[in-house]
């Protein structure tokens, strides 16, 4: 008599109802164990770990006990980049040999006891960020933000349907969730001042947003085809590109966004894996005018998540990403049809994800319209931006295989007063 395969959402693993990590999911992350509670008695080394449940796996253990075979001992570093460079076969064999692992009862007695409550866990930064790029992508968003910077003349710029619109942001100042935010200070013009002031920004501001993790480098001078998205991508997080408005509003002509976004970007710590996203793949909205042959989609790169955004507990918005305009496959196609290289490490993000009610969108500048129209919180208080000790968390989920749902963990931060002069 054989052992029945597992069905693709069993686990041993018991998986509390509706956890972000059931075992279709699988994201990775870098932790460390409080107090020196790992097994093995070295805590406090950052280990390579995949959520499960409430729990991690700590990937190092597994494959120094031999049960994954790694190249190189890519498992067992400080960080995802050994193993994002490994390519997609790779990403695809231990992935999966863990579901493997996680699924079988016959190895429930060697794994169970590498598995690490979250709750003893502290996590980092999932890898080491080469290049940062943001872009633009969200035509709700543009229309709205036109609207508010641009009042007199077309929300859209006249290229906005023909590119994605990006640029290239700081990859030092990338930072994982839970990690505080001070509140940026700079140069800001008031449209009633006759000069500049400096000080701490005033308008402090959210962007939700998913960000690309790039594994497969690219040589420079060669491009990515809008087809070979996955050969490239790794995964996917959820992003908060914290924007200081009234800086970003006086720098930013004409070169575009420097010091009002550079202070900080936030990022989930979990990184779901490309592949656990199948089932959320949709086609991408119609575009008009056809954008130009190096831009036209393949393959469905539209992603159905939903984005929550939370201000101090209160959900304030709920943006959709399925409305996003140019996907992740022309984003990457356009990024190096220059001849620009990718980089393991690489982070590219969608730009601010916003929807076309008043309820999705997804930025504070959008939804007090500019601070004309404050929201309210359930504490009683209301916001336009920002302000000192306000936390912000960002949490999405998508459909899984066999009616699964997975998410992708909390991207949090609080903001402190700005650094005294």
């Amino acid at each position: 008599m054989t052992n029945a395969v597992p069905t693709p959402h069993i686990t041993w693993v018991p998986i509390p109802d509706g956890s972000d990590f059931p075992i279709t999911n699988l994201p990775y992350g870098i932790f460390c164990v409080k107090e020196a509670r790992h097994p093995d008695g070295d805590g406090g080394r950052r280990r390579i770990g995949v959520a499960i449940g409430d729990q991690i796996l700590d990937l190092s253990a597994v494959a120094a006990r031999g049960l994954i075979d790694e190249p190189s001992q890519m498992l067992r570093g400080e960080s995802l980049n050994e193993f994002l460079g490994a390519g997609r076969p790779e990403w695809d064999r231990v992935r999966a040999r863990i579901s493997e692992l996680l699924a079988e009862q016959s190895h429930r007695g060697a794994v169970e006891k590498m598995l690490v409550p979250q709750s003893d866990a502290r996590m980092c930064l999932p890898f080491e960020v080469a290049d940062y790029v943001d872009f633009y992508a969200s035509i709700d968003h543009a229309q709205n933000v036109g609207a508010l910077f641009r009042p007199d003349s077309p929300a859209l710029p006249a290229n906005w349907r023909h590119l994605p619109i990006g640029y290239h942001g700081r990859a030092g100042t990338v930072v994982v969730s839970g990690t505080d935010v001070l509140r940026p200070s700079g140069q800001r013009k008031s449209a009633e001042a006759q000069a500049p002031s400096y000080g701490p920004s005033q308008r402090l501001d959210i962007e939700a947003e998913v960000g690309f993790v790039v594994g497969t480098p690219s040589d420079m001078g060669s491009r990515v085809g809008i087809a070979d998205l996955a050969d490239h991508v790794f995964g996917v997080v959820l992003l908060n590109d914290w924007s200081a408005r009234d800086i970003q509003a006086w720098e930013y002509v004409p070169l575009g966004p420097f010091l009002g976004k550079s202070f900080a970007t936030t990022i989930s710590p979990w990184v779901v894996p490309l592949s656990a996203l199948d089932a959320a793949r949709l086609a991408g909205p119609a575009q008009d005018p056809p954008p130009l042959p190096y831009l036209q989609r393949v393959e469905d790169w539209g992603l159905d998540l939903d984005i929550e955004v939370k201000c101090n507990g209160t959900v304030v918005s709920r943006p959709p990403f399925a409305s996003m305009y140019w996907t992740a496959d022309q984003q990457l196609a356009h990024l190096t049809v220059n001849g620009a290289s990718l980089r393991t490490g690489d982070l590219f993000a969608s730009g601010t994800v916003s929807g076309p009610e008043p309820g999705q969108r997804g930025s504070f500048l959008e939804l007090s319209w500019a601070g004309s129209q404050p929201f309210a919180l359930d504490d009683g208080t209301s916001r336009s931006f920002l302000e000192d000790g306000d936390t912000v968390t960002l949490r999405a989920s998508a459909p899984g295989p066999d009616g699964t749902r997975i998410g992708f963990g909390s991207c949090t931060g609080t903001i402190l007063p700005a650094q005294p002069d």
